[in-house]
């Protein structure tokens, strides 16, 4: 059983399985699922088609609607005091805009994002989902979104990189396992979904904490 969590964001690059998991263990503990709603920005596939004409709007819009989420959530009749499990973390825009906007862009997209950072709940835990690039390739395109098909080797290796620069720098201030689920198949095995549960339930202290399931 968990304990001392109300609040799961499971994280990772795109294609690491981070929405399959967070639906699996919200249904394990019979928790609330919030899930983002990136399928119904018009932005998205735009983006990938002019990243440089899109970049802004896009992060904007992302940043937006994560807010908004997450504050209708947060002022429900719950307001996080059953477990609720999410497949983002609201500082996962600045990830994202770190490495696809200008620096100007950046700097006004910053000032916007702290000033709604403060005032959204953090997670108890956060769950990095660690994948290889070449098998974050492999489940996009098995996955075979339209949009998603021409992103490159190179720009998952940025997002990868600035996401575990994002976890060290702000480690001390959350719990954050990085679970390698690399060699895993935990849709599929029963056995391997159940190993991330045991991990996921032991305890940890604010810190980076690293498991190979």
């Amino acid at each position: 059983m968990l304990k001392n969590y109300n609040y799961i964001s499971i994280e990772g690059t795109i294609g690491a399985g981070k929405t399959t998991l967070a639906k699996m263990l919200a249904k394990h503990y019979d928790a609330k699922l919030v899930l983002e709603q990136f399928e119904n920005n018009e932005f998205l596939p735009k983006f990938y088609s002019d990243p440089e004409r899109y970049a802004f709007t896009v992060e904007l819009s992302f940043l937006a609607e994560r807010y908004q989420q997450i504050k209708k959530h947060e002022l429900g009749p719950n307001l996080f005091n059953d477990l609720t499990v999410a497949d983002y973390f609201l500082s996962k825009s600045l990830v994202f805009a770190s490495s696809n906007l200008k620096e100007d862009e950046y700097k006004l997209f910053r000032e916007v994002f702290d000033i709604m950072f403060h005032s959204v709940p953090k997670p108890d835990l956060l769950v990095y989902l660690y994948v290889p690039v070449e098998k974050l390739l492999t489940n996009i395109r098995k996955r075979g979104r339209r949009y998603e098909q021409n992103i490159s080797y190179d720009y998952l290796q940025l997002i990868q990189n600035q996401y575990l620069e994002f976890l060290r720098k702000y480690a001390d201030q959350l719990k954050v396992l990085i679970l390698d689920v690399s060699e895993l198949d935990f849709v599929k095995n029963e056995q391997d979904f159940n190993s991330i549960v045991e991990i996921i339930e032991k305890p940890i202290s604010k810190g980076l904490h690293r498991e190979m399931v």
